[in-house]
């Protein structure tokens, strides 16, 4: 077997070999082969990075909104031309089927296309004659360079999508952190963000471990931080990044539930909650988890749950037959098992087993299997924490305010769903649930890109969302322009009252 390919980092557009002795397996996850290496970037290579960023700002900053965005319509442009080779490299660092990571690059492109109407976006308000003779005008604008901070599970939607785009098509510049197990697809994405016309130091790429990174949330030229991962992780980034002055959105954990009542289309709703919980084997912080499910119903839904489940093919990611492919590594496959063995001794019914599932040809894959339990009760880790693994925990409620009341306990708050066909109960559900972001028969309640990403309580912290308005919210600042021109008669004027116009009543 050949060596592993070692992997570089981005500063300036060019493409530098690290000077670390630390370099980090990226392996395929059907088959456990190690790809590539990368590298642990030396702090001082990291903050090169943050210098090319700042260099490129005054510049960058200063470009039209309309050549900013035209960088974007080309760089969607080669998404779209590249979309097969991406969607391969997603599956094979990741472990998701092929429709899935097709869906991680399109998920991207969907916010490229967002960030395309910057010009509008960007636009502030204005108000002629606020108060006699003066007008005040509200502009929207840069703020300097960002650094984004993104985990292994969605390699081009999370960079790539949720942050690169809105963040410098508004004029600021970046640093990405892209994530050591996955690091090829965003690496690919920037050389044709690169090949799409993007100037010297506007984006630049390293890898490194949390020691090295600390360095951008303290950095005094680094304006705001964007994070998705962990929340332990999460809370340190906003409390640390916060207290150095910085903007911070940190996106966290999750324990998405879904309600299912006994008056819901039962067999409908299994087939998406299964799409939804095993979707990506589980690897997404909008899977659903957990399911509260109505008693009595709970025999009839859960037959066709474990029905469906069993029915999902397990298999190499990239093999198109393939439903359900591996996790991301070795070491989080470990982890997910740990999660099933502490759900079984804490006392729940592990009704479908998928610890020890081979698939033939792929024995040294990460692979789990459909996992379902049921007779979950609170306080069982496997049902209040997130596993990030194909494992659905059954809460048998006796009716939906039983239900809402054990979801809403949870201290996680990204997603929830109801699955009714009680047009007063789902109106109630969508009105009193914590979840950000709801689905009504829908098990996947990810907003289009419009609309902002909008986890609650420790699913998130911070005040503007990725995506959406919130996106360029979060990107820009306000700035507020009062301004008044003297006509012949104003300029005798010899007294000027303390609020100078800007009270209106006497």
């Amino acid at each position: 077997m050949s060596p592993a390919r070692r992997l570089r980092y981005c500063v300036n557009n060019e493409w530098r070999e690290s000077a670390t002795k630390k370099y980090m397996a990226v392996t395929d996850s059907s088959t456990g082969e190690v790809m590539a290496e990368a590298p642990c970037c030396t702090v001082e290579e990291v903050e090169s990075a943050v210098q090319a960023a700042v260099a490129a700002y005054p510049g960058w900053s200063s470009t039209p909104v309309q050549q900013r965005m035209e960088v974007m319509f080309q760089f969607r442009t080669l998404l779209q031309q590249h979309l097969e080779e991406l969607t391969l490299s997603v599956s094979k660092e990741l472990g998701k089927n092929i429709e899935e990571a097709r869906g991680d690059i399109i998920k991207a492109m969907e916010v490229v296309e967002l960030a395309c109407g910057a010009p509008i976006l960007m636009q502030g308000d204005a108000l002629m004659n606020v108060s006699t003779g003066h007008d005040t005008v509200m502009y929207r604008e840069p703020i300097g360079v960002f650094a984004g901070i993104v985990p292994f599970n969605f390699p081009a939607m999370i960079p790539f999508g949720w942050m690169i785009p809105l963040c410098i098509t508004v004029g600021n510049t970046f640093v990405l952190k892209a994530a050591s197990l996955t690091p090829q697809t965003a690496m690919r994405c920037l050389e044709l963000l690169i090949q799409a016309g993007l100037p010297k130091g506007v984006v630049n790429l390293v890898t490194c471990s949390r020691n090295e990174a600390e360095l951008l949330l303290k950095h005094p030229d680094i304006r705001g931080i964007s994070y998705v991962g962990s929340t332990s992780v999460g809370l340190h980034i906003y409390a640390t990044a916060a207290a150095h002055g910085k903007r911070v959105q940190a996106l966290c954990e999750a324990k998405n539930h879904g309600l299912v009542l006994k008056d819901a289309a039962l067999e409908r709703s299994a087939l998406g909650i299964i799409n939804s919980t095993f979707g990506c084997a589980g690897m997404r912080c909008m899977a659903l988890p957990a399911l509260c499910v109505e008693e009595g119903c709970a025999d009839e839904f859960i037959s066709y749950l474990v029905k469906f489940a069993k029915a999902r093919k397990v298999g190499c990611a990239y093999d198109p037959a393939t439903e359900l492919g591996p996790v991301v590594s070795a070491e989080h496959k470990q982890a997910v098992i740990e999660c099933i063995d502490r759900g079984v001794a804490e006392g729940a019914a592990l009704i479908l087993d998928g610890r020890g599932i081979v698939v033939p040809g792929f024995e040294n894959g990460h692979f789990v299997g459909p996992t379902i339990f049921d007779h979950v009760k609170e306080g069982m880790s496997v049902g209040d924490c997130e596993i990030f693994g194909p494992v659905t925990s059954i809460k048998r409620v006796k009716d939906f305010e039983e239900g809402l009341a054990i979801m809403n306990a949870s201290r996680f708050a990204n997603g929830s769903c109801i699955f009714t066909q009680n047009g007063w109960y789902a109106r109630e559900f969508v009105r009193r649930t914590h979840g950000g972001m709801v689905g009504v028969n829908v098990g996947i309640p990810v907003p289009i890109s419009y609309f902002p990403f909008a986890g609650h309580k420790d699913s998130f912290f911070g005040d503007l969302h990725v995506m959406g308005r919130d996106g360029v919210a979060f990107y820009t600042e306000a700035k507020c322009v009062t301004s008044r021109w003297f006509g012949e008669e104003e300029k005798k004027e010899k007294t000027i009252s303390t609020w100078e116009g800007t009270i209106t009543r006497k």
